[in-house]
């Protein structure tokens, strides 16, 4: 893998998919040729790429999110109020991903403040439009099945009816959930559960209620969204649920916050701790950080990726956008970090198969 110092920008929104350096010339001369015979329509790239960090907004939840902002005078963001399934295809389509694993975006407040009960019916009901989303467009869509967690029975159940009856790739969790990130023990039962079915995990972060006044001017998601990654994830080792949990597949949005920068310091603060290896860390504090899997959403600056692929292989990256809220052509931001080709692979969708079989062409 090579990595150079230069190149990527801002997200973009490229109209072509992956290409090696090769493939695209080939495809530049079979473009040319049949552009020279009437009649012969142009060669569209193909779609190949993976995306494992995109949501989407059933019309219920969309409207509670919508109202919870009004009520506080929050600006809406225009992507997510402009969101279809069919606009969600055709930028798909436009960008070259041939498949994108649906999960929600972070619910502002505890599930709007609903109450527990809410909670649960709301996670059922956006599953259940999930999954008619993975029927009504074959191939095109996979599921993070959302878990409310705010009932620890009720989201036993969810995790029955995600995995059994509706057959979902996954669930997808919060960083937190009002004053418990998820080393807490109250979700033992849960992670038992996933860890029995050999679950993939993806979480996704939000700014904690008890860290929203320290942003220092700025919006607060744009400096605790990345932390909160970060604390939730040394909860789950400090708490020994990394070493508990072994067959649960983690996947961590945003090249995993802070925790690439982060990573070294808690090893200084825990690595030496004689009953390490017992207590929470077999493989040692970044043998357990190595083990999780990273999405690249909206994380594809040089400095990112750099500091992601010093702490773990490409073979450990899924390729993640966070659509609508960012643009689904960052694979050309990644492109431009003189990455190679097969990483560029792996990181667009091979890793991703790995994760979830179903997802292989």
């Amino acid at each position: 893998m090579k990595l150079s110092g230069h190149g990527a920008g801002r997200c973009g929104h490229p109209q072509c998919a992956t290409l090696s350096r090769r493939q695209f010339v080939a495809s530049a001369v079979a473009l040319g040729a049949a552009a020279m015979i009437p009649g012969t329509p142009a060669l569209a790239a193909p779609a190949t790429l993976i995306d494992t960090h995109h949501h989407f907004y059933p019309p219920e939840y969309q409207k509670l999110w919508l109202d919870y902002e009004d009520a506080r005078k929050i600006p809406h963001f225009p992507g997510q109020v402009a969101w279809s399934q069919e606009k969600a295809i055709e930028e798909m389509d436009k960008a070259g991903i041939r498949t994108a694993v649906l999960s929600m975006a972070s619910t502002p407040g505890v599930w709007f403040d609903l109450g527990a009960d809410k909670a649960s019916q709301l996670a059922h009901d956006c599953n259940d439009y999930a999954a008619r989303m993975l029927r009504d467009h074959p191939g095109r869509f996979g599921l993070f099945a959302t878990l409310s967690m705010l009932d620890i029975d009720k989201t036993m159940k969810e995790i029955e009816y995600a995995f059994d009856v509706l057959k979902a790739d996954g669930v997808g969790l919060q960083t937190n959930y009002g004053d418990k990130w998820l080393g807490n023990a109250v979700y033992k039962p849960v992670f038992d559960e996933l860890n029995r079915r050999k679950a993939v995990v993806y979480v996704h972060p939000l700014v904690a209620s008890c860290c929203a006044q320290l942003s220092v001017g700025t919006f607060p998601a744009v400096i605790e969204v990345p932390h909160d990654t970060t604390r939730t994830v040394t909860s789950l080792l400090l708490s020994g649920g990394l070493a508990r949990w072994r067959d649960i597949q983690w996947l961590f949005s945003h090249a995993g916050g802070t925790i690439p920068m982060m990573a070294g310091r808690i090893e200084s603060f825990y690595g030496e701790r004689l009953n390490l290896k017992k207590e929470f860390a077999p493989e040692g504090i970044l043998g357990e950080l190595q083990r999780l899997n990273y999405d690249t959403a909206n994380a594809t600056s040089p400095p990112a990726i750099a500091a992601l692929l010093k702490l773990v292989p490409a073979s450990k990256v899924t390729y993640g956008t966070d659509y609508p809220y960012f643009g689904l052509g960052q694979m050309k931001s990644l492109e431009q970090l003189g990455l190679d080709a097969a990483d560029l692979r792996a990181i667009g969708s091979e890793n991703a198969i790995k994760l979830i079989p179903r997802l292989k062409a």
